[in-house]
């Protein structure tokens, strides 16, 4: 187990990327602005089926169904990087806070590289492939996040967990007032009255998350819709996502584990 002074600089780190994180708001306005034009230009029947495909995976939240990630498969990724064997997700949660890292590193540019695979092959049609490109990416990134949980020990099986999931989610691509209210709510996920919540309560902003989910695509998305050049922006535009996003997953999970350690320590200390 690290030292308390350790984890108390792990944190501090942290808090300064949190801080951060809350200045890009100018910026995240700038390119969100062309949203609008593109909901225009898009054709009805590519809206209705983006619309479609984004509610069934608001089913995620309910029973994770086929977007819940194999548990053994980040084990043995765990493995081959670290050369730590690990049996079942308890091994994890004692695991150091460095080799958590090391592996969440190693997973973003696996899921990056996937992800600007997907932009680039769906950027070949323009408009026409963005309505299957929005879904996969989502997909990808719903992966992307439950793979750092279970990294640092945590279970997306718990439906609680899928809602600590989504909140990271939409921290990544929410502006700056957004970032604000989900840091507070993310601060006390643990806390009981967080907890003692009816779940469907967290269910019903999932609408939200999935409206700023596409937003945040904003221009990039824009310039995908060129056929042929939407290759490059459509490339740009998934491996950006998924970089912003597993980074914001890093960090949250770190400093979630580090807080639980923290607090274990001050009770050993206690007694």
């Amino acid at each position: 187990m690290e030292s308390r002074e350790h984890l108390l600089n792990e944190l501090k780190e942290i808090e300064k990327w949190e801080k951060d994180q809350k200045g890009l708001w100018f910026w995240e306005r700038i390119t969100r602005l062309p949203f609008k034009l593109l909901d225009k230009v898009t054709p009805k029947f590519i809206q209705n089926k983006i619309g479609t495909l984004l509610d069934e995976i608001g089913g995620y939240i309910q029973n994770g169904g086929q977007y819940l990630s194999n548990e053994k498969s980040v084990f043995q990724f765990f493995e081959k990087k670290t050369g730590r064997v690990i049996h079942e997700l308890t091994d994890l949660q004692d695991v150091p806070l460095e080799e958590m890292k090391k592996v969440s590193l190693a997973l973003a540019d696996k899921r990056k590289s996937a992800a600007t695979l997907q932009g680039a092959s769906t950027g070949i049609g323009g408009i026409f492939t963005l309505a299957i490109d929005i879904p996969a990416i989502l997909a990808i990134s719903l992966k992307t996040l439950q793979e750092i949980a279970i990294i640092h020990g945590y279970d997306p099986k718990d439906k609680q967990e899928r809602v600590y999931i989504l909140k990271c989610l939409q921290f990544s691509t929410s502006d700056y007032v957004g970032k604000e209210a989900i840091l507070n709510e993310l601060a006390a996920i643990n806390d009981d009255e967080i907890k003692s919540r009816e779940v469907i309560s967290q269910i019903q902003g999932w609408r939200e998350v999935t409206l700023t989910f596409t937003e945040s695509f904003g221009w990039k998305k824009l310039f995908q819709m060129v056929p042929v050049a939407g290759i490059i922006f459509g490339a740009f535009a998934n491996r950006s996502m998924i970089n912003d996003l597993a980074e914001t997953g890093k960090m949250l999970y770190q400093k979630r584990r580090i807080v639980e350690r923290l607090e274990s320590v001050s009770d050993s200390t206690s007694n």
